[in-house]
């Protein structure tokens, strides 16, 4: 009994965006995983009680197609009869400027001459569709949450950040100054090798989501 009081409380919060193209790369289904249970196997892993779970993803827009849209509807419900608290924003559309300039960019790395730029260019319509669209505000929301619920709020002792991305590091340092405890979790694909390590040892606890795991352990059934 003793030993439980001292457990961690720790909240698991989830990148849903980075944790979907992760588990894509690693040849993965991401709808066939249920991030209840893999919650509960990382706060296990590292000696915490699972306090909560918070989940942060974008949502499409139905003028991106019906099916898309309601699919992903469905899967988020799917998530909050898990009991998982599930936190989104829209996609924002890329201006016709920031289009161009996507394009311009990856052009420019092909080191194309004159005389076949432009028929690359006619021949991207299928690209300029696919950066339409941009995630944006989401780590932002993530970072948020992490600081007000281990800072302000004080209902957990633990940060468990299910994400491979970087961009988080001055979020979960300023969570560690405050003696927070605070891990990160993801794929060996995608996850930023500055999540774990530092000049002479690894900064934040991590845990890599190995495939073959995932399928045994975390799979509906």
């Amino acid at each position: 009994m003793n030993q439980a009081k001292e457990l961690k409380q720790a909240i698991v919060f989830i990148d849903g965006n980075n944790l979907y193209h992760n588990l894509k790369a690693s040849f993965l289904s991401p709808g066939t995983i249920n991030l209840r249970r893999l919650s509960e196997l990382i706060t296990e892993h590292f000696n915490c009680k699972l306090k909560d779970i918070e989940y942060f993803n974008s949502v499409p827009s139905i003028e991106d197609g019906k099916n898309k849209y309601e699919g992903h509807m469905k899967y988020l419900e799917s998530l909050r009869k898990q009991g998982i608290e599930v936190k989104t924003r829209k996609l924002q559309r890329h201006s016709n400027q920031e289009r161009i300039q996507i394009i311009d960019n990856e052009i420019s790395l092909l080191g194309l001459c004159k005389a076949c730029e432009p028929v690359v260019k006619s021949h991207w319509k299928d690209y300029i569709g696919s950066v339409s669209v941009k995630e944006k505000g989401i780590d932002i929301m993530i970072a948020t949450a992490m600081i007000r619920h281990s800072m302000i709020a004080k209902d957990c002792n633990a940060c468990i950040l299910i994400s491979g991305d970087a961009d988080f590091i001055p979020c979960m340092e300023v969570i560690k100054s405050a003696g927070v405890w605070v891990a990160t979790v993801c794929t060996a694909k995608g996850y930023s090798f500055q999540l774990r390590q530092s000049e002479n040892e690894p900064a934040f606890p991590w845990f890599i989501l190995d495939k073959d795991w995932l399928r045994r352990n975390c799979t509906k059934q």
